[in-house]
């Protein structure tokens, strides 16, 4: 049976640490499977690379990238938040507003986002998609609303 070649290994280790960014939060293991990705390149290319070599490339350009790169890609990567600094209760969320992105049927009710996160919605009367509502309750995850 024929090893796998350094190249494809260096590129299945990149895959495997860029999906464990999605189990661990803070947008840092991204960039060294990047890393990891450029050392698959250069071999790939032929670049004569001795192993000691490898890793002290992978961790400079790992580094590197997470140095330069972290807080610009995070920007685009975290969701948005209309008031970041939200003090009380969670559930104390009466009179807050958010925007209907759906039509809100008072029998089948719709969707609405609030403070950057989609939630299920109901309404005694019906509201089309976008207009700005009120939150006059929460029920799990459901928040009953009105027009503005």
């Amino acid at each position: 049976m024929e090893s796998l070649s350094n190249e494809l290994l260096w590129f299945l280790f990149g895959l495997a640490v860029m999906l464990g960014e999605i189990v661990t939060p803070g947008f840092v293991l991204i960039f060294f499977g990047i890393g990891a990705w450029i050392i698959s390149l250069l071999l790939w290319f032929g670049v004569p690379i001795s192993f000691t070599s490898q890793l002290f490339i992978f961790l400079i350009t790992s580094v590197l990238l997470l140095v330069l790169f972290r807080k610009f890609g995070k920007k685009y990567f975290q969701g948005k938040v209309s008031r970041p600094n939200v003090v009380g209760a969670v559930d104390d969320i009466r009179g807050e507003r958010a925007i209907a992105l759906s039509d809100i049927d008072p029998a089948i009710g719709g969707k609405v986002e609030f403070h950057g996160t989609l939630w299920n919605a109901e309404s005694e009367i019906a509201i089309t998609k976008g207009t700005s509502v009120e939150v006059i309750e929460r029920n799990n995850l459901i928040l009953k609303v009105k027009p503005i």
